[in-house]
């Protein structure tokens, strides 16, 4: 009887603890578990190699850079060729090779929400309220099996992202990405793990995912991570082949 007692008063204390805890909170502790704010902020620039598996034999090698404030820069190399997504801070353009797209183009609206999530240096958690972001704690929820803590996130665009935080470390474990484009809603999951120290900053090693009917079918294994390493800006850089205008065809 006692031993259940205790049991029960330990599961209510628990209950408690976690009704009262706060988006903000949550947010502090994770940012605490990632290394601290300065170190955070510290961090200028990185630079990631990944190995691409998509299942069955298929695979590549990936390459991401990041400049603060919203610089990126996403190469994919498969076969000779190499695919590349940028967003210079204002603009996102691309080259597809493997749709048939050898030249430089614009992004359409699908590509360029995609790859503004990725240009968000630090996270939409961090600073949230001066990127215009919300975010709710929605209390406890099972990934996997296991315990986590669920955030939603809103961003100033109207996407929604649902951050899963492990109770025991406060890192993210998983995310769904919610984006209504012209009306469609497009649903995806990443799931994040194996997390490693880089320059005293936890990042994850690990990263999968998929929509919500086949979650983890493709993933990145981060290969090496390089942080404050030196970038060029023209990377990121609309091509100029891109922003000259076309040739008025001539008068006959």
């Amino acid at each position: 009887m006692r031993h259940a007692v205790i049991v029960l008063l330990a599961v209510s204390c628990f209950s408690v603890f976690a009704r009262t805890q706060t988006a903000d909170e949550l947010i502090a502790k994770n940012i605490q578990a990632k290394g601290g704010i300065d170190k955070i902020k510290a961090i200028k620039s990185v630079r990631i190699t990944e190995k691409f598996d998509g299942g069955g034999g298929f695979t590549a090698k990936a390459s991401q850079i990041n400049s603060r404030p919203n610089l990126v820069r996403e190469n994919f190399a498969l076969q000779g060729m190499t695919a590349v997504q940028a967003y210079d801070g204002s603009t996102g353009w691309q080259i597809q090779p493997f749709g048939g797209h050898k030249d430089p183009e614009l992004m359409g609206e699908n590509d360029l929400r995609d790859i503004l999530l990725d240009a968000d240096f630090d996270g939409p958690l961090v600073d949230y309220k001066e990127k215009g972001n919300t975010v709710e704690y929605l209390g406890h929820d099972i990934v996997d099996g296991d315990d986590a803590l669920r955030l939603k996130v809103t961003l100033k665009n109207g996407d929604i992202l649902y951050y899963y935080l492990d109770p025991d470390t406060f890192l993210e474990i998983r995310k769904e990405i919610r984006q209504t484009i012209r009306g469609s809603v497009r649903e995806r999951i990443v799931d994040l793990g194996s997390y490693k120290p880089v320059n005293g900053v936890m990042y994850p090693f690990s990263i999968a995912q998929g929509s919500k009917a086949n979650p983890g079918s493709q993933t990145f294994t981060v290969e090496k991570m390089e942080v404050n390493v030196a970038v060029d800006p023209t990377d990121f850089a609309v091509p100029a082949t891109l922003k000259a205008p076309k040739p008025v065809a001539e008068k006959k």
